[in-house]
């Protein structure tokens, strides 16, 4: 497998990444809580963009994958500064913005802060504020006071055979990057796509999100019996055809 390039960001960190040439307006894919670019949806999407000619970028947050740093010293500002660091400096021109759980919040952010650089987003299973209303919100008493008295708490997941370790710092920087608890205006065409069997992102999610934002071409699809992992083949063509749907309307110009 190719090597990945590596982007310094201006806090010092080293982010890898694989970008694919073409037109535009290009495609920038973010990746989930702890996962990274290799995975089926980054890989099947790049592959759909190198059939169209269309620019394509894929990365790894700071202490996720082939990025330095350490998974547990990250937070959710961090992935937000590199993300944009990533779009400001290896692309040109606006981007759809293809967001995968986490990712998804990460594009709000992106969004809300630089909208002009934009062609559209997609939210896969969107975890928007998840610090704040999945985990704090569902910690017991003593995980929280664990997670103020250590700084730390471990909690079950079935994405790997340890448990992850949720952070005091990721519970409050997330807080200083919410998205509900102000208004989201999204000028562009956004896409939310949503499974009913996920019960990592519960469709509640999308659903708040759907009547939260405001903008001229938002849409939430339900797909009965999807999981949060949106994989199986009639997940992804649903969003190839959204992605097909809004770059259609940008420009052919190449772009990176």
């Amino acid at each position: 497998m190719t090597q990945p390039q590596t982007l310094t960001t201006p806090q010092g960190r080293q982010i890898a990444y694989h970008q694919t040439a073409g037109r535009g307006p290009g495609v920038v894919f973010l990746g989930g809580f702890r996962s990274d670019m290799t995975g089926t949806k980054a890989l099947y999407l790049q592959d759909w963009a190198v059939r169209q000619g269309r620019a394509f970028l894929r990365f790894d947050y700071s202490g996720h994958g082939q990025s330095s740093g350490a998974f547990e010293d990250g937070a959710i500002g961090d992935w937000f500064a590199d993300a944009r660091a990533v779009l400001t400096t290896l692309t040109t021109g606006p981007q759809l913005l293809i967001g995968s759980s986490m990712g998804g919040w990460v594009a709000l952010l992106l969004a809300r802060a630089m909208a002009d650089r934009v062609a559209g987003l997609i939210g896969i299973a969107a975890a928007p504020d998840f610090t704040e209303d999945s985990l704090w919100a569902g910690f017991s008493q003593a995980q929280r006071n664990d997670l103020m008295q250590n700084g730390r708490v471990e909690v079950p997941t079935d994405y790997a055979d340890a448990p992850y370790v949720i952070t005091r710092r990721l519970i409050e920087d997330g807080r200083a990057h919410l998205v509900f608890r102000a208004p989201l205006g999204l000028p562009f065409p956004v896409r939310l796509l949503q499974g009913t069997a996920d019960t990592d992102v519960l469709p509640a999610v999308a659903l708040r999100l759907l009547d939260h934002a405001t903008g001229p071409d938002i849409r939430l699809t339900l797909v009965k019996g999807a999981d949060h992992r949106f994989s199986s083949d009639p997940c992804f063509a649903l969003i190839t055809a959204a992605a097909d749907e809004i770059v259609a309307g940008g420009t052919d110009a190449p772009v990176r």
